[in-house]
């Protein structure tokens, strides 16, 4: 990487390869360039056996057997796949859907789709925690409900939801349960035996694998339709056709594995650099505001608000640093963050808030030099603001 560029904390958009998954996957691109639909010959042969060892590495993550797994472009088409596929496969048993208000875009936009085609949806709102109740979904079940989707980990403000509560109430009203995992894996434990869920959805690029790779966990037993969303030569049990990309999936799979053998001694690093990061910044600044809960969240995200300053001025002045103020999916919109609104930030505060993301890369010197450079232009821009006092460090009234 060129020294020129800024220290990364966008994990929470996109993670680099990392080089030993990119070490296995080069042989899939050059010497074993085979068609893993290719019955006939050797090279289709280790083409497919690739597929299906990367297969078994990503649900040895959550425990399912790797029938179970079946390969999509990326977290956006398994949310497709599953909230669509089910809503249309279990359609005679009702129309009426649950999520959250504060999904990804990919399960909101599904959803809102799907209202077109004559579903109802129930957005639950979260409180300031950005946590759901389980008692107003147990209120929102009716006989008609046929799916629940519910994010395991929050894509900007990183709060962690009671799966297994919900899971357990989903079971009790034979309700289908999708959750949205793209920020969970080797985070959070997604084990089906003590989260039953019944559809999960993956991506590879937020794991250290390439980007354009994901995958959707389908539930065997017992067994959870789908109606198909891309036709043409039955792959995947016909859930998804289209050739396998047998490098990405292989860089997928190698990337689950080292997720899973180093999430501890990982999740405890980054503890300590998410500690130190905002320890330093209370320290040395006033009027900071942690977006979503301090309990319930993951370590690998901080979402902070700072009064008393205008977002994009503070966006551009950190020069040093590759941060986001919020989803990467949603980063040209010049509206507050919808999750932030939803957790009741006022719009000025939900303007000036940071996703600080960190990740396998991220050093001591990184957080460091990140301390220096936010506390040093919020401090600039506070100076600047007509609505900062500067002699008492509080908004004027």
């Amino acid at each position: 990487m060129p020294t020129s560029y800024p220290v990364y904390l966008d994990y929470a958009a996109t993670t680099p390869i990392d080089p030993r998954v990119l070490e296995q996957m080069m042989p899939w691109l050059t010497t074993h360039f085979g068609n893993p639909a290719s019955n006939t010959h050797a090279y289709g042969w280790d083409a497919e056996e690739a597929v299906e060892k990367a297969r078994a590495q990503v649900a040895a993550v959550i425990g399912a057997h790797p029938k179970e797994i079946v390969w999509t472009s990326g977290a956006t088409e398994s949310n497709n796949l599953a909230i669509k596929g089910a809503a249309l496969a279990y359609a005679d048993k009702g129309k009426h859907l649950i999520t959250v208000n504060t999904e990804h875009k990919a399960v909101l936009d599904t959803f809102a789709y799907l209202q077109t085609q004559g579903f109802e949806v129930t957005y639950l709102p979260v409180n300031a925690e950005g946590l759901i109740s389980i008692e107003q979904l147990r209120a929102a079940l009716r006989p008609d409900t046929t799916l629940v989707s519910v994010m395991a980990v929050n894509n900007e403000i990183g709060v962690v939801q009671d799966l297994a509560g919900i899971a357990a109430l989903c079971v009790e009203h034979d309700v289908l349960f999708h959750v949205d995992a793209a920020q969970a894996v080797a985070k959070v434990d997604l084990h089906i035996d003590r989260i039953p869920v019944d559809l999960m959805s993956f991506s590879g690029h937020k794991v250290y694998a390439p980007k354009g790779i994901g995958a959707l966990y389908v539930r065997r037993k017992p067994r959870v339709r789908l109606a198909a969303q891309i036709h043409g030569g039955g792959h995947e049990r016909g859930y998804r056709s289209g050739t396998l990309a047998t490098h990405q999936i292989v860089g997928m799979g190698a990337a689950f594995a080292l997720a899973q053998s180093e999430q501890l001694t990982e999740t405890a690093r980054v503890t300590q650099l998410q500690q130190r990061l905002w320890a330093g910044l209370t320290e040395a600044l006033p009027a900071l505001y942690l977006n979503g809960s301090a309990e319930h969240r993951v370590p690998y995200n901080l979402n902070i608000s700072f009064a008393g300053i205008e977002g994009e001025a503070l966006m551009m002045s950190l020069q040093r640093l590759a941060v986001s103020s919020g989803s990467a999916c949603s980063s040209a919109s010049l509206e507050p963050s919808y999750v932030l609104t939803a957790i009741g930030r006022e719009p000025q505060l939900a303007h000036s808030a940071l996703r600080i993301s960190l990740g396998r890369q991220t050093t001591e010197a990184d957080i460091d030099v990140a301390l220096d450079e936010i506390i040093t232009q919020v401090r600039r821009l506070r100076e600047l603001s007509p609505v900062w006092d500067s002699q008492t460090n509080t908004l004027i009234a």
